[in-house]
């Protein structure tokens, strides 16, 4: 589990490198529309209460699951991968293109 989650941190933070030159450039307000997008998206699976005590196992949405879900996260996290909620709030303001209801 180490490994994948270090795999996510990874991911998120050559994403963020590769958007920070511009960031650096002038002051910008962060778009929460992803972020709300991704609320909206555990309120209606009935996951929020669990993603808010680091419960829900973000690995069922993968891109490579076997769910129902498969896709919604653009990376393999492998079998398990269970997130503090902060962290899958700060990926969703830095790293918007992870996420299929970002869009």
């Amino acid at each position: 589990m180490k490994h994948r989650l270090s795999s996510l941190v990874l991911i998120a933070a050559m994403a963020v490198g590769i958007t920070a030159a511009p960031a650096l450039a002038a002051p910008r307000t962060p778009d929460t529309d992803c972020l709300r997008a991704g609320q909206a998206t555990l309120r209606s699976l009935g996951a929020f209460k669990a993603a808010a005590k680091g419960q829900v196992n973000y690995a069922a949405f993968d891109i490579n699951s076997g769910t129902a879900y498969e896709g919604l996260i653009r990376a393999d996290l492998g079998n398990e991968a269970y997130l503090p909620i902060n962290q899958v709030f700060q990926l969703h303001l830095d790293s918007p293109e992870l996420f299929a209801w970002c869009d």
